[in-house]
């Protein structure tokens, strides 16, 4: 069953083939649909069945590497002669990013098909996300850096491709360019860790590398400087400080990409290889502590700017950003089993909440500004059911999913050794931030009085675009069942599951065993009863009391500013890098360099050939009486030149 992992991959890639050679030429929607959605789900099916095979082995021979050949041989006779193959390894956590991946891609390419309809590029839409899922199963299922890198950076080009999808508008374009060049920072600083990986190990290979490392001493060196350079490439791809300016402005895009790749897949690459990499992090302390601080920091700080944004899809994103935070807290607090149960019941809960915003945009004919909404549960009613679901569930409201993964790493943040009382703070102010800005945007959108125009008709959305909404729905109800933890009588089924990808680290980290302590139950409460708090003031201030937010913008106005100006950051990064290096590019390299000295050099040549010529060109005058003077004259020089001679 191992022997059909490759086929995972092919499926998307063979879609992305016909659809980008022959799609343009398919007059059928119906048709490009089934297609593109179809190869994804075919590659579920086979990721499922490769999954249950894997329950009915022993834990041992849950391993597997499936190498298709050689791809990179070098050979110079040292220690640093490079070796590297196509191969994919099939494990607990690849397989379970890979269901992931293709589980919830399937969804919503089935949703785009009703979402894109009557779109001109539907076909290339289409290419494009088999090209990413393609990209992003090799970055799951790679046995090697190299390889994951190809996915990590094929992932970063579709997104560059699918953001910038409707290209006849700036706004698209230059998101897109932003993304682009903000990743490219990140992944500079992931090349070099990977050099100094082969500097350090002689091999890029995950078994020769791990392997290696986890006879290494806590603290060295080299890998607190290997750990710091993935995590900048981490930081970039999953939008983390500084480098998260990128995914707001990403929503310019299509909706189902924002849920596909910006929620659910490609931002959690950098958690994924931080999960995959836990050894090499175990034994780097200093980078865990940095990692907790970053994903702290960020769950608090997006989660601030979440609370007053008006556009639908930008309360989203920052939302994304912060969740992205709690994954990374998890990680600094070497919780990594807890950050990987988190990605997945964020990949729920926040794809619903994506694409429910997609079918009000869809509803309300493109209109995004929840201030132009209200009431719409009438108009929409699974639409508003769905979506109400998925609050919940990133509010972190038991039983929903997203309870018990969350409850999780705040536990974690307080309890473990790597942890403290300063992160555990970070991450419940989080989520109770969470929960009111989640409950602001449902308020505004779905309930309380209609403000949008009396031409407007608001409708809910096709089957196909439902029905993935409906599915998404249900498993942010039971998702987080597999992770049950035993204070809660549960088995913490997904830690047990991931148990031995994370032996070596836990070991090396010298991690107790885990018991039942009542401060968890204590602490549990207390943050649902922040949560709810966070709900119940939403619902106070903008259903029941209105004029209170206008009280409190007006009171609170400079603070009101900087959080819906999103802080500055973007205009000062615009004054200290960007506008700098536009201005150097236009005067110094463009105007000084490339208009006078190169083009100067290349137009004097021009002049001087021209210069020379127009001497040059006297001697060919077209008279023969001339000619004859000229070759009489040469004559006469040659002769009186041999005769001194």
């Amino acid at each position: 069953m191992f022997a059909l992992t490759p086929y995972i991959v092919l499926f998307p890639l063979l879609g992305f083939l016909i659809l980008g050679l022959v799609g343009s030429r398919i007059k059928s929607e119906k048709l490009v649909g089934t297609i593109g959605s179809g190869v994804v789900g075919i590659s579920f099916l086979l990721a499922a069945a490769i999954f249950i095979q894997m329950l009915g082995l022993e834990e041992a021979k849950r391993e597997h590497v499936v190498t298709l050949f050689p791809w990179i041989s070098t050979f110079t006779g040292t220690a640093t002669s490079l070796s590297v193959s196509v191969a994919y390894q099939v494990d607990q956590l690849s397989i379970l990013m890979t269901l992931i991946v293709t589980g919830v891609g399937f969804l919503i390419h089935v949703y785009s098909i009703g979402y894109m309809h009557g779109d001109k590029g539907f076909w290339r839409f289409f290419s494009y996300m088999n090209l990413f899922i393609f990209a992003m199963l090799n970055l799951v299922l790679a046995d090697n850096f190299v390889l994951l890198f190809l996915g990590w950076e094929g992932v970063g080009l579709c997104s560059y491709l699918l953001i910038g999808f409707w290209y006849e508008k700036k706004i698209t374009g230059d998101a897109a360019k932003k993304a682009f060049v903000v990743n490219r920072i990140g992944d500079f600083g992931f090349l070099l860790g990977m050099f100094l990986i082969f500097q350090t190990f002689g091999s890029l290979n995950f078994d020769t590398v791990f392997g290696s490392a986890s006879v290494m001493s806590v603290g060295n060196p080299a890998l607190k400087w290997i750990t710091l350079l993935l995590f900048v490439g981490a930081m970039g791809k999953s939008a983390q400080i500084p480098l998260y300016v990128w995914l707001p402005d990403a929503m310019a895009g299509p909706t189902p990409v924002s849920a596909l790749i910006h929620a659910a897949t490609m931002v959690t690459a950098g958690v994924y290889m931080m999960a995959r990499c836990s050894i090499l992090y175990a034994l780097a302390p200093t980078t865990l502590l940095f990692v907790a601080v970053i994903g702290g920091v960020t769950a608090v700080f997006a989660a601030t700017i979440g609370l007053v944004q008006n556009d639908i899809k930008k309360v989203l994103a920052y939302s994304t950003i912060s969740q992205l935070g709690y994954m990374f807290l998890a990680m600094g607090v070497a919780a990594f089993s807890a950050g990987i149960f988190h990605l997945m019941t964020h990949a729920f809960f926040k794809a619903l909440l994506f694409l429910g915003s997609g079918a009000v945009i869809h509803g309300m004919h493109d209109e995004q500004d929840i201030r132009n909404m209200g009431g719409l549960k009438k108009y929409l009613p699974v639409t508003y059911k769905t979506f109400l679901i998925g609050a919940i569930a990133i509010s972190g409201i038991p039983p929903f999913a997203g309870f018990f993964s969350k409850d999780e790493i705040l536990w974690k943040a307080f309890s473990s050794d790597y942890g403290s009382v300063f992160l555990w703070l970070l991450g419940v102010l989080g989520a109770g931030l969470t929960a009111f800005y989640m409950f602001r945007l449902v308020s505004l959108t779905f309930e309380g009085e209609e403000r949008f125009a009396h031409d407007t008709h608001p409708h809910e959305a096709p089957k196909s675009m439902t029905i993935p909404l409906i599915i998404l729905a249900g498993l942010s109800v039971i998702g987080g069942f597999v992770g049950i933890p035993r204070s809660l009588f549960g088995g913490n089924a997904i830690e047990h599951w991931l148990e031995p990808i994370f032996a070596s680290a836990n070991s090396k980290l010298m991690i107790s065993e885990y018991k039942v302590v009542w401060s968890e139950y204590v602490l549990m409460t207390l943050s649902v009863g922040i949560a709810l708090a966070g709900i119940y003031a939403a619902r106070i201030i903008y259903l029941k009391r209105i004029e209170i937010a206008s009280a409190l913008v007006e009171r609170y106005n400079k603070i009101y500013s900087l959080l819906l100006n999103k802080y500055y950051v973007d205009e000062a990064y615009d004054a200290a890098i960007v506008n700098p290096i536009v201005n150097a590019s236009d005067k110094i390299l463009w105007k000084g360099f490339d208009v006078r000295i190169v083009d100067g050099l290349v137009n004097g040549s021009a002049s001087l050939v021209a210069i020379t010529a127009q001497w040059a060109r006297k001697v060919q005058s077209g008279v023969a009486q001339n000619y004859a003077i000229i070759f009489i004259g040469g004559i006469v020089f040659i002769l009186t030149w041999l005769l001194v001679k």
